[in-house]
């Protein structure tokens, strides 16, 4: 499964649900929560069934579909509509820690028998920073689900949540605790076995300004990144996957290892590379294979 782009789709909105199917987005995300206003839920789920299933046998693209938090009263009927054959994974926002995540789990083994789908067909990908508690709860993620495909972050709602009128310094920066955040997310889901994804970049005009940012958030780990606007998502495609460079270079330095296979460090233009550099290099050559990440 690829894991660059995840791009958001209102699950209430014809014009944009014809619009998916010529998406070049790894994954859609189809939004019953934030994009779908509280008198259109019932339709947006209804809309949503609808289109996974007309779509399943022919689109490029995995299909998720991001429910309403946990503790709310559209969760249960968003879950149970929507894990059906047809449906790729499910985005989970305000998570709180691993034992939360883990009784989900448990709700979508059931519901996946009840529609006939192998266990674990579903995947899950945990909006995992969205509250204090949430923040607080982030060292949980230390154990392997196999579900679960991977967490990212967000700063809006943490904002909200901690009750602060902004989440950026005067300069336009994030804040610390907002940076805390991204890190701990990148932490954790490493920490889980899955993979880290990047929150939106939310001037979806200022393509340059993305890519600069994406080359820097696959520098510190991440692996894809969510997008809020078609625009973006060539750009994500491209600066989450591994370049021609990189792939030499990863080339040369497997080479050099598998020449060398009694030697634990090795020379290579004037630098020396041990075990770490090897892993690294092989990794970058797996997710070229799997088409990014």
């Amino acid at each position: 499964m690829r894991l660059r782009s995840f791009l958001f789709v209102p699950a209430d909105s014809e014009k944009k649900l014809q619009k998916t199917l010529d998406s070049v987005a790894d994954t859609l995300i189809f939004d019953l929560e934030d994009a779908v206003a509280p008198s259109r839920k019932k339709i947006a789920r209804e809309m949503c069934v609808t289109h996974l299933q007309a779509t399943a046998a022919s689109r490029p693209w995995k299909a998720f579909v991001r429910v309403n938090p946990y503790a709310t009263s559209d969760y249960l009927d968003d879950l149970a509509a929507v894990v059906i054959p047809g449906v790729d994974g499910i985005v989970l926002p305000k998570i709180e820690g691993m034992a939360q995540l883990e009784l989900i789990c448990a709700q979508i083994d059931v519901l996946e028998a009840r529609s006939g789908m192998a266990r674990g067909s579903t995947r899950v990908l945990v909006v995992s920073t969205e509250t204090a508690r949430a923040m607080a709860l982030l060292h949980t993620y230390v154990n392997k689900l196999p579900r679960l495909a991977g967490l990212t972050w967000g700063a809006e709602d943490l904002s909200t949540d901690l009750g602060a009128s902004t989440n950026r310094e005067a300069n336009g920066e994030l804040s610390h605790v907002y940076l805390m955040a991204r890190s701990m997310c990148l932490l954790a889901a490493r920490a889980a076995g899955s993979a880290a994804i990047d929150t939106l970049f939310s001037d979806f005009r200022d393509l340059a300004a993305l890519e600069a940012d994406c080359i820097a958030s696959r520098r510190r780990g991440f692996v894809g990144r969510i997008a809020i606007h078609p625009d973006q998502v060539p750009v994500i495609n491209r600066c989450y996957a591994p370049s021609e460079q990189d792939l030499v270079h990863a080339r040369r330095v497997v080479d050099v290892f598998a020449a060398n296979p009694d030697l634990g460090t090795v020379g290579l233009d004037g630098r020396m590379y041990d075990r770490p550099h090897l892993l690294q290099a092989q990794q970058t050559l797996a997710n070229a294979l799997n088409g990014g990440s």
